[in-house]
This record gives C-alpha cells, structure tokens and sequence, in this order.
C-alpha cells in the first residue's frame, strides 16, 4: 500500500517555504539574465558593425542605414546562414527556429531540462543571424538563453519539474524584461505563453527575477522606453471605435504571416538537401529583398521607432510592410535563428501608420502603436501582453482603452480563422498538444461528499476499506484532492469520512460528476425569465 498523502486542497496555494527558496534562487537567475539579454544585444552589436561597417563598435546600428554594394547586402546574410547551418548540425539544433516554440517543448517533453550549450551556441547563432542582415528579433534568442540559465542552475540542485519550469521561465522573462525594458509585459508573457499556470509557486519567483533584471538594466542599457512617444491625454472616443477595424485588419495581417511562416517550412522541408543548408537559402531570400529595401534587414529598432513616432515616410512603410514581412517569413521557415517580436512589431506599426494615411489624426504615431498591439495580439495569440508591451515600450499610457480594443479584435479574429498560432502550430508539429486556455478545473469547485455515496451500505463498506489499510478522505477534501489521492494509491474506492467516522465512499468514476456538470453548464441553454417555449406535443 502506497503512503496516503496529506489531505492539503490542492487548490490551497499558500506560500510556502518551497516557494520562497525558489524565489529566492530567482534572484541570481534574474542577474544572469539582465546581464545575457546585455551581452546579446552587444553581440549583435559587435557582428553587425564588423560585417556591414568594417569597424569594431557595440553600438546597435541597422544595416540599411546606409549605402552598401549589392554584393554585401545579398552576400552576408547567405554567409550568417551557412554559419548557423553549420553550428546547428555540429553543435546543436536546438538553436534553431525562434525560442519560444523550443522553450514551451523543453517544458513540455523536457523536465525543464536545457542543455548547457544551448546558452552559449543559442545567443551566438542569433548575433550572426541578425548581424548579418537577418530581417529577426532578439527577444527570442533571449528567451531561450535566459530559460537555459534558468535551467542549468536548477539542474544543479534537488529541485522537481515544475520548480526547474519556474526557474527556466524565471530567466527567460528577466531576459525579456532587461533587453526592451517591459518588465509588466515580460510576466504576462510568461504567464500567456510559458507557465500553462497561474499560481504563486510561479508568478511570485518569475516577478522576483524581472523585478532583479529590470533594476540591473538600467545602469547597462538605461531605464528610458526604448520608443519613447508623445501621446496626448485625451483619446477621442470615434478613435477607440476606430480601433476596430485596426484590430481586424492587423488579425488578418496576422494570419497571412503565420500562414506563410508554415508553408515556407513546409516548402524547405521538401527540398533534397539537408536541413543544414537551408539558412543560406533563407539568407539568399533575405539578401534578394535588402535589395529592394535595405531598412527591412536586422532587428530594425530605428525603422520602429520612426513608425511609432509618425515619422516614416509613405515609401518606408509600404516597403516594410511588403518586403519585410515576405523575407522574414520566409526566412523563418528555413529554420534559421532569430526572434519574431521585434519583426512583428515593425510589420504591425507600419500597418498602422498605413491605415492611418486615411484615419483621424490623434497623435504621431497613434495608429501605428495600434497595428503594433493588433498583430502581436493577433500572432503571439497573447492580448494582453500586446497591449502592455506597447504602453511599456512607448509609455503611452492614456491609448490604453484603444489598444486594447485594437489587441482584443485581432486575438478574436486570428481565433475564430486559424485553429493555430505561431508557436502552437510548431509544437503540433512535433507531435504534442499544447492549450492555451486558463480555466477553473471544475475537480477544485465540488466537495468530496458531494459525489460520494452516503448511507449504511458504503458506510459499512468504508469501514471494512479502513479495516484493510485503505485511504480515507474527509467529506469536505475537493474531489481534485481526491483524484491526486487516488492517483498516489492502490485501488478504485476511498472510504469518505466526516468528523473522522466513515460515512460512505467515493469511487473513482465519481471524479466524472463535476466535468459532467461542467460540460451541462457549457453547452445546455434554457430561459429562466420571460416567455416559456410550450412543451412539445407528444
């Protein structure tokens, strides 16, 4: 007979000092993620003056800023691609694709596990991606980074699955929060998209490491909004309706680019060739469109920070809009290194700065912030932290309610039209299930007395249960405590008792009864109030 465990409620989430400790090891994993988010965006620094300036400088600069020869601009980043190739067959393919997908797995499937070479070959590969040219995010790269320290100290330590999940999650959100200086949006993404919880055990360490990581940047990278905008206290009300339709057509938007995203990888995955050359040929995509549009390449912070400050000019933003989302999409797909975030923030603000040739004006750079939140909304599947994260990035606090309504329309649209998003489809990919949905277990709202049986008989059956050593449950224990309980001990029956005498037992298939009634209340639909419908004749 197996240890019966001690009747908590599981849905007790007090603190307790397992919780704190791994708070408490979140501080040194919030420091190392300030300082790799550092490191990383130095790095990329450092490769992208090297290649497009001849010049040794840690400086971020862009590499369209300036004229270069057809030659450069279409050479490296078919060379930054042949390097990553190489790195990910003999080093480790991990760092291929674009974090987040492989942080969710390494949670998944992994234990929390990551490799400790992935924190080093992971920023490397992403410097020479983006360096080169690559049209990618470092936010990304970051994550994952950030989720192998995470990882690797816990690795190190007595520590079960989900307090190593808490530490990866821990450093890959401190490295979030430290490079673009959002640490509200940087919690939110953990929650929306790597936790699947929200509870203290997880949300009070990950708040602890972005709080330690956010404090640490500004004495390296400045405690300034990276996008800083002047935005006007009023909003008029026709310009949150107007949001709306931002909303739907950056949804759209949003479709269309994760859409291409997996047919591009389902195209790469057809040709003869090892998977090992395909970033060159993704280089050769994104050399072909720098040449039309130079400003699409590298991480493009300049490029969004003139959308979200009204002043890119019609040409720029149509040519990111088209050239930037066709070579970063297509680029992607060939398995190359580099994050999505910082792309679809220059594609989603110069969507908005389109539309808002036609729209009302309110503020430079108002509807760009608007297509920003939209397509991130609508592509991380995550409205809240597109919200957030473009009121941390512009500080434009007073555009929160349009924003929303903006974020929320695109999340509704790319829901209702796509069945998955862009990191869900890629974890499909891999043959596992992922879900999205935060909901109360319907196991946490019944009581065990409840759905047992009461009465003489399984009172008398529950005493001869206990006779022979078998588990009790207390009446007022919820049926998920019950189900832990039955998963830890032998048998299909408890004996269910009240004020410590057996009045009945609960079987196992009783834990049914609350998804049964959950699914009535899902899906039965009366009128309680008004006209009744006559009963049908018989």
């Amino acid at each position: 007979m197996k240890p019966q465990p001690r009747q908590r409620p599981l849905g007790d989430f007090a603190i307790t000092p397992a919780m704190l400790r791994i708070a408490f090891l979140a501080i040194p994993v919030g420091m190392l993620g300030a300082v790799a988010a550092y490191l990383l965006l130095k790095l990329i620094g450092l490769t992208t003056n090297l290649v497009f300036y001849a010049r040794w400088s840690t400086d971020l600069v862009a590499p369209g800023s300036q004229h270069h020869p057809w030659w450069l601009v279409l050479g490296a980043p078919i060379v930054g691609g042949l390097v990553i190739g190489v790195m990910a067959r003999f080093g480790s393919d991990k760092i291929r694709g674009h974090g987040m997908p492989e942080a969710i797995e390494a949670i998944l499937t992994g234990g929390s596990k990551v490799q400790p070479k992935v924190a080093v070959l992971k920023p490397v590969s992403a410097a020479i991606s983006i360096g080169t040219g690559g049209p990618f995010g470092a936010e990304g790269p970051i994550i994952m980074t950030g989720g192998a320290i995470g990882s690797i100290l816990s690795q190190h330590l007595h520590l079960s699955a989900d307090e190593r999940k808490t530490l990866l999650v821990s450093g890959a959100a401190a490295g979030m929060a430290a490079t673009f200086n959002t640490p509200l949006a940087a919690v939110l993404l953990a929650v929306e998209l790597l936790l699947f919880e929200w509870r203290p055990r997880s949300f009070v360490p990950v708040g602890v490491a972005v709080t330690v990581a956010t404090l640490l940047r500004a004495p390296m990278l400045g405690s300034n909004p990276i996008f800083p905008v002047t935005a006007t206290a009023h909003i008029p009300a026709e310009a949150t309706l107007l949001a709306a339709v931002v909303g739907l057509t950056g949804g759209l938007l949003a479709i269309g680019v994760t859409w291409l995203v997996y047919r591009s990888e389902d195209a790469f995955a057809r040709l003869p060739i090892h998977w090992m050359w395909w970033p060159a040929i993704g280089g050769l995509i994104i050399g072909l469109g720098g040449l039309v549009e130079p400003r699409a390449l590298g991480v493009g912070y300049d490029v969004i920070d003139q959308l979200l400050t009204g002043q890119a000019g019609l040409s720029l933003i149509a040519g990111i809009l088209v050239i930037k989302t066709l070579i970063w999409a297509l680029s992607l797909g060939s398995g190359t290194s580099g994050g999505v975030l910082a792309p679809i923030f220059m594609i989603g603000g110069a969507l908005g700065a389109l539309e808002g040739q036609l729209l009302p004006h309110v503020f430079p750079g108002f509807w760009a912030m608007l297509g920003l939140a939209a397509v991130v909304g609508g592509v991380m599947r995550s409205p809240l932290t597109g919200v957030v994260f473009t009121m941390e990035l512009t500080h434009a606090w007073s555009a929160a309610l349009p924003l929303f309504v903006a974020s929320v329309v695109a999340y509704a649209a790319s829901t209702l039209l796509l069945r998955r998003s862009i990191l869900t489809e890629k974890i499909a990919r891999r043959g596992l299930h992922l879900t999205r949905d935060y909901s109360t277990d319907p196991l946490e709202t019944f009581f065990v007395r409840e759905v047992a049986e009461l009465g003489p008989q399984p009172a008398a059956t529950a005493k001869a249960l206990l006779a022979q050593g078998g588990p009790a449950l207390e009446g007022s224990a919820t049926v998920r405590h019950a189900a832990f309980v039955f998963a830890t001990a032998d048998g299909d029956l408890c004996a269910v008792l009240e004020d410590g005498e057996p009045v009945g037992v609960l079987t196992m298939r009783a834990l049914l009864v609350p998804r049964l009634h959950d699914i009535t209340e899902e899906q039965v639909r009366e009128r309680h109030l008004g006209p009744r419908r006559r009963p049908a004749a018989v």
